[in-house]
């Protein structure tokens, strides 16, 4: 490594809860930290902006798998190439992002390898709260011109759908998180979807991309404000969960509109399938990806006679990745960033943001000054 480039970095690590905090409570610090030498095919990242996850909340309540002390937070991040172990690697002084999970290459069904989400964990090794970072110059992807660092922060563990063909007659969306197991949810150009929870990132890039590929959504929301955003992101309509007939609620707004679901996108868990089956088409997919409302979920032979399906959903693999990323670009579609933090120092605000659960969008933080913008 060049004797101009920066030897250390801050870094925002777990810190092992103090004996006695009850509950347990990791602690979130940042402090300094040495950069390794670059080895063969790993390049230097300055990181411009990270993104939180509610993983990284997750893993401070210890409440995930694999959590490994003193690593560093993050599965999302943004930034540019500024140095590689080739010194004509054609990376450098290119916008890239990291890809938030490694060991998953292209298999449909599953990952190939070890697998795991960057951030807060014993494998990779590697989290994106950093002001550089080193990482394998095949786990980060070049920055749609469109978007800003902030902006492509928003969008990788939140948005990289499952396999498929994008932009085609016949649709189809895979959205993932790091819960369950792998699956996928069947769209067509022109479906009734019902996206729960909006306002988070998942829900958020799930109602961009199905409102692109054709799709009437309908949203649920604890807030009115956030249906209203909602809508005007291109959704039908919403209802308030909040209320015990927000399913009948649902119902009447389909009826408005003379259509049935065809499939849900789920962050919840519990009875969204109890609660929606008689709204849902016969042989409609619900694909849950959260257990925000319970660990739980509720299924009768009402939904086992309709052949309704109910199906979990986790990371996809760097293939899906690098579709979806096209499908992004192709569409300019602008994941939806709540608030942007001016540092790794004010991260503690994010945390206390993803516990109120308050935020229509993604929480954002910049790192440094390296934060660079769209070329529109």
């Amino acid at each position: 490594m060049s004797s101009t480039l920066p030897r250390t970095t801050k870094a925002l690590v777990l810190r092992k809860s103090p004996p006695g905090r009850t509950p347990l409570f990791h602690d979130a610090v940042v402090q300094e930290q040495a950069i390794p030498p670059l080895k063969p095919g790993e390049v230097l990242v300055k990181m411009g902006a990270v993104a939180f996850n509610h993983r990284d909340l997750w893993i401070r309540k210890g409440m995930y798998p694999r959590i490994a002390i003193g690593s560093t937070f993050g599965a999302d991040g943004a930034g540019t190439v500024i140095a590689a172990a080739d010194p004509a690697d054609p990376l450098l002084k290119q916008r890239v992002f990291l890809t938030p999970s490694h060991g998953w290459e292209s298999d449909p069904n599953g990952p190939e390898s070890n697998y795991g989400i960057l951030g807060g964990g014993s494998f990779p090794a590697l989290g994106t709260f950093a002001e550089y970072v080193v990482v394998p110059r095949a786990e980060v992807l070049q920055t749609p011109a469109h978007l800003t660092d902030e902006q492509i922060a928003a969008w990788p563990l939140g948005g990289s759908p499952r396999g498929g063909v994008f932009g085609l007659p016949n649709l189809w969306l895979y959205i993932h998180l790091c819960i369950r197991a792998v699956s996928l949810a069947a769209i067509s150009r022109g479906d009734a979807v019902l996206i729960t929870g909006i306002g988070g990132g998942v829900a958020l890039l799930a109602l961009q991309i199905c409102v692109a590929m054709g799709a009437s959504v309908y949203v649920t929301s604890g807030s009115q404000q956030k249906i209203d955003r909602a809508v005007k992101l291109g959704a039908k309509g919403g209802v308030l969960y909040s209320t015990a007939s927000w399913p009948d609620e649902l119902g009447t707004l389909l009826k408005q509109n003379r259509t049935t679901l065809a499939s849900i996108i789920d962050s919840g868990g519990k009875e969204i399938m109890t609660s929606t089956s008689k709204y849902l088409k016969h042989g409609g997919r619900v694909v849950c990806y959260g257990m925000t409302a319970g660990p739980t979920i509720s299924m009768t032979m009402r939904e086992v006679m309709r052949g309704q399906q109910l199906i979990g959903t986790m990371m996809g693999s760097r293939a899906d990745l690098v579709a979806a990323t096209a499908f992004l670009a192709q569409h300019k579609i602008i994941p939806v960033v709540s608030v942007v933090l001016p540092s790794l120092e004010a991260a503690e605000e994010g945390f206390k943001m993803m516990e109120k659960g308050s935020q229509f969008g993604k929480i954002v933080v910049k790192v440094g000054d390296g934060a660079v913008k769209a070329h529109l």
